[in-house]
């Protein structure tokens, strides 16, 4: 009964350790995202939305989060994005855009206002 006591809290502390990572991740790629774009990370946080059992390219199970956040294009607003992690490998930044409003896209610094995103780092 002690081992499996045992085995249970090292499962328990090796998860801890685990979504502490894959959260830090998630924080990396939504932070890059909004500042490649000259967005606002609301909170500067990410919280998880979906933690489920997945397989990767190599048919290992990991376990898949999607974490969402919130970030402002022109500080008075709130927009939602979220980030999909298998381990703490980034598999997917959504980044939804705000509906065009029919005036062109304006730019403070002189640059082009539609950048292309860089790649995020794995």
């Amino acid at each position: 009964m002690e081992i499996l006591s045992l085995l249970g809290m090292l499962a328990a502390g090796w998860f801890w350790i685990d979504s502490f990572r894959a959260r830090d991740a998630g924080i990396r790629a939504a932070r890059a995202a909004c500042a490649a774009d000259d967005l606002q990370l609301l909170d500067d946080t990410v919280a998880l939305g979906s933690l489920r059992p997945a397989r990767d390219d190599e048919g290992r199970l990991r376990l898949r989060r999607i974490y969402h956040f919130e970030y402002s294009d022109t500080g008075d607003n709130r927009r939602n994005g979220h980030v999909t992690l298998l381990g703490s490998e980034l598999l997917m930044l959504h980044l939804p855009r705000a509906p065009a409003s029919g005036l062109p896209p304006a730019s403070t610094s002189g640059e082009p206002a539609d950048r292309s995103w860089p790649r995020l780092p794995s």
